[in-house]
């Protein structure tokens, strides 16, 4: 009878672990989520390259080429591998204004009116955005939330591409070159399902910020500043990439967040 209970005590576990690997999730405050499965990318891979123009149709000389060629060649970074080993949820949109609203009483975004309880909410300093985590925590025992890792966002935002995002693709994805944000989902999504990861806000991640236009192997442990990845609506195809970060408050209107459920938790 012993061996029984056991063996099915083990069966409710299997089941409960297997339950959080639904490929998308609601919780009760109407956020959605995105199962993301772990795997390796480069990050940091840049490979500058140069145009030769032709000035009165004579070309360029040979010297000035060549210095270009050098040039490139010093900017030129192989990247390095991350692996993700666990899975995890990410938001499929970015935090609305409604859903701060709901849970904090009070939206502090610069671009509200009455029509946009669902767009996302902007305006989120760092310590907003954690004090928002710490109180979604507390109000929802059955998961746990956290902003991503800067590798989890970019692993997400990538959704397996090996290369940055082409221009094309950019600008049928990203929010980009307005006046204010959109409401979620007005652009396609990636290929893994996730909307407006380039453009619309900058989000923040939980890293520091190391000072540099990319990200280091290993993430510093302390800093002045914590990283934005992913530009807003002020941007253009130039900015919205997954490559690059940058560091917060920046503009401070044009922050929001995405955040990150941990997988193995029962929904």
């Amino acid at each position: 009878m012993k061996a029984f209970a056991l063996i099915l005590s083990s069966l409710l576990i299997i089941s409960c672990r297997l339950s959080a690997q639904e490929p998308e999730f609601t919780n009760k405050f109407g956020m959605q989520f995105v199962l993301i499965k772990p795997g390796s990318m480069v990050v940091g891979k840049f490979q500058p390259t140069f145009g030769i123009v032709d000035f009165d149709g004579k070309p360029l000389p040979e010297k000035m080429v060549k210095a270009s060629e050098e040039m490139a060649k010093k900017d030129a970074k192989p990247g390095f591998s991350v692996t993700i080993d666990k899975p995890y949820y990410i938001g499929k949109y970015e935090i609305t204004q409604a859903q701060w609203k709901k849970l904090m009483g009070k939206n502090p975004s610069v671009f509200k009116s009455d029509s946009s309880a669902n767009h996302p909410v902007d305006n989120i300093t760092w310590s907003d955005a954690k004090a928002f985590i710490k109180k979604l925590n507390k109000k929802d025992k059955k998961h746990h939330y956290r902003l991503p890792t800067e590798f989890e966002w970019e692993w997400a935002a990538r959704a397996g591409a090996t290369d940055d995002i082409a221009w094309k693709d950019i600008q049928t994805t990203a929010v980009l070159g307005g006046e204010t944000p959109k409401k979620p989902g007005t652009k396609k999504p990636n290929a893994w399902g996730i909307y407006d990861m380039l453009g619309n806000l900058w989000e923040w991640v939980g890293d520091f910020y190391n000072e540099k236009i990319f990200a280091d192997p290993v993430p510093p442990q302390s800093g002045k500043e914590h990283v934005l990845k992913g530009s807003s609506f002020t941007g253009d195809v130039k900015n919205a990439t997954y490559m690059t970060h940058a560091a917060g408050p920046g503009n401070g209107f044009d922050i929001g967040l995405r955040i990150l459920v941990e997988a193995n938790v029962e929904h």
